[in-house]
């Protein structure tokens, strides 16, 4: 069987992946189609695999590390609806407070690759919660395919109510100073935005190649913005020249970077969409930012 290199793959097999992992297609969609691209003593089973996250062996901080206090707490949802889980993280040792962030998942629950880019921003010296949106439907299953069909069953206006309160729960938190910024990739970018819209007291957001706000609630925003896209992300990047011709006119501040020839998601290490280059040099400006933005220099 043919080893499986980024390279050997065409821009059409990264866009049929962005279109299942987006629920464009059903999973016997994308095994059907991906079967198209299967040629040269390259299985479909070996193409999918190759395709899927691999968290295990993307992971970059353990959940163990002695390094950080990482652990699972509870906060209210809105309007009594019940409890909400998230993961906390911060710096082991610690003794004053720290700025916080809050990370969003993408559009599939809070898995291992999130988890993993909450306690690496930890380690920057900030305490970090990145709540589980599938909390009122059990949490995050254990696969994306589960957790992509959990997550559409709930309510995307809820859920940035439940994020909401995760930035309250996080700014009054004991061993936050109450200086605090968002980051999110892809749905969890649009809820980045989204809480720039909302939260009047948010001290910065940070959206990966996340889904725009309408226009009219441009002028609502006070937040500064680090807009992170990619690319090749002709879905995502449709909506961006209205959201920047709005932020303009309202004079916001903003930031933005294009990055060329790399994929929706190139953030997340556990698939090949990845890129490694980009990952950091975003990452870095994000961190910088967010130390900026939230007086930690």
């Amino acid at each position: 069987m043919k080893r499986i290199n980024k390279g050997d793959l065409s821009q059409e097999v990264f866009d049929l992946y962005d279109q299942y992992a987006h629920n464009k297609i059903d999973r016997r969609t994308f095994m059907d189609r991906l079967s198209r691209y299967a040629v040269g003593g390259i299985t479909v089973a070996s193409l999918a695999s190759f395709l899927l996250p691999k968290y295990v062996e993307a992971q970059q901080v353990k959940p163990d590390d002695p390094r950080l206090v990482s652990q699972y707490i509870e906060y209210d949802s809105p309007k009594g609806a019940g409890k909400m889980k998230g993961l906390l993280s911060y710096p082991a040792g610690q003794e004053g407070e720290l700025p916080g962030i809050v990370v969003v998942h993408e559009n599939r629950g809070l898995n291992p690759y999130i988890e993993d880019t909450a306690r690496i921003a930890a380690l920057e010296g900030f305490i970090t919660l990145a709540p589980d949106a599938l909390t009122p439907l059990g949490g995050y299953p254990g696969n994306d395919d589960e957790g992509r069909e959990l997550q559409r069953e709930r309510d995307r206006g809820k859920m940035l109510e439940d994020f909401i309160a995760g930035f309250h729960a996080l700014k009054d938190h004991e061993m936050c100073n109450g200086k605090v910024g968002v980051v999110g990739f892809c749905f969890g970018g649009w809820i980045s935005n989204m809480m720039a819209v909302r939260l009047p007291d948010l001290k910065a957001a940070v959206p990966f190649y996340g889904g725009q706000p309408n226009t009219e609630d441009v002028p609502k925003i006070q937040a500064p913005l680090l807009l992170q896209y990619a690319g090749l992300d002709q879905r995502v990047n449709a909506g961006w020249p209205e959201y920047e011709a709005a932020l303009k006119k309202h004079g916001k501040e903003y930031e933005a970077h294009i990055y060329p020839e790399v994929n929706h998601g190139f953030h997340n290490n556990t698939t090949p969409r990845y890129d490694e280059e980009v990952a950091k040099l975003a990452w870095e400006r994000t961190i910088a930012f967010f130390k900026e933005c939230l007086d930690l220099m």
